[in-house]
């Protein structure tokens, strides 16, 4: 009995059939920059259904190996019930790297601004840093190759796009918010590594405020971080806790900005539960 009942389990296995899974409706690309002679590899998922006359929402998603999949999934099981969930059909691209690791460590380049030795926090295993400062190149990148692209494909509504970035893609996505804001209208930073440019962001901070004295701004702004941050010797709970109040003041400017912090999870734990909250929040005005 025991070896015929090994035989039909043997027989199962064979007649299974075993093959790839892939996302629907999502591809890949290899984009080459010309603003800083960088390889990328860019997802893009499109969501179901006509678009609006306007055309669908974008989301431009950094660090796209580690949490592209993540969102897509997110956006596709809530924007099936829009009226319960906030979030809308929504046009995912996300900014990776050609390779099968989740953080590469080109990112180190493309999400910091140049920065002296002395300025940066000290590496865990003492090894130095990877090359940094390419922020400036890579936002070319983005909004005069990446973007024209996109738009040439998909129809965009360019007045609903958003910048996810999280810990270096959350300081990305300050830097642009304080130097090119009408580049999107929602900014999205989690847990985003002030320290690491932290003169640097305070002086395109004041920039950025002076501004808002001559004209108004439409921009959405979420900071979120992991209740477990509070501890980081670094200060990134703090850090952008106290931007968010001081960004709020600047409500009457048209900058709407909202803080989240969200119990238990941690630096790397709390990118799920901050997707699933982005999608809602790039939503809110849709």
């Amino acid at each position: 009995m025991a070896h015929k009942k090994m035989e039909q389990t043997s027989m199962m296995v064979k007649n299974t059939t075993v093959r790839e899974f892939t996302i629907p409706r999502t591809e890949q690309r290899i984009m080459h920059s010309r603003a800083g002679n960088r390889e990328y590899q860019i997802f893009v998922a499109k969501p179901d259904g006509d678009p609006p006359p306007s055309g669908f929402p974008v989301i431009y998603l950094l660090d796209a190996n580690a949490v592209f999949g993540t969102m897509v999934e997110a956006m596709h099981v809530q924007a099936n019930r829009s009226d319960k969930t906030g979030v809308v059909p929504t046009v995912i691209v996300g900014i990776g790297y050609p390779t099968e690791m989740p953080f590469a460590p080109a990112r180190f380049y493309d999400f910091t601004m140049p920065v002296s030795v002395d300025e940066l926090p000290a590496r865990p295993d003492g090894a130095a840093w990877p090359e940094l400062g390419g922020a400036e190149a890579f936002l070319t990148f983005i909004e005069e190759e990446l973007k024209p692209e996109i738009e040439g494909e998909f129809p965009i509504d360019r007045e609903r796009q958003a910048l996810f970035g999280h810990s270096l893609g959350g300081l990305f996505a300050l830097s642009v918010l304080f130097t090119k804001p009408a580049a999107f209208r929602t900014y999205i930073a989690g847990s985003p590594s002030i320290h690491w440019n932290k003169r640097f962001l305070r002086e395109a901070e004041q920039q950025f405020v002076s501004r808002l004295q001559r004209e108004t701004l439409n921009v959405d702004v979420l900071l979120a971080v992991g209740e477990l941050e509070k501890s980081h010797k670094s200060r990134i709970s703090n850090n952008a806790k106290e931007l968010a109040e001081r960004l709020s003041a600047l409500s009457d400017r048209g900058v709407y900005v909202e803080f989240e912090e969200f119990k238990g999870e941690g630096h790397v734990s709390v990118l799920p539960a901050l997707v699933s909250r982005a999608l809602r929040f790039a939503s809110r005005r849709a």
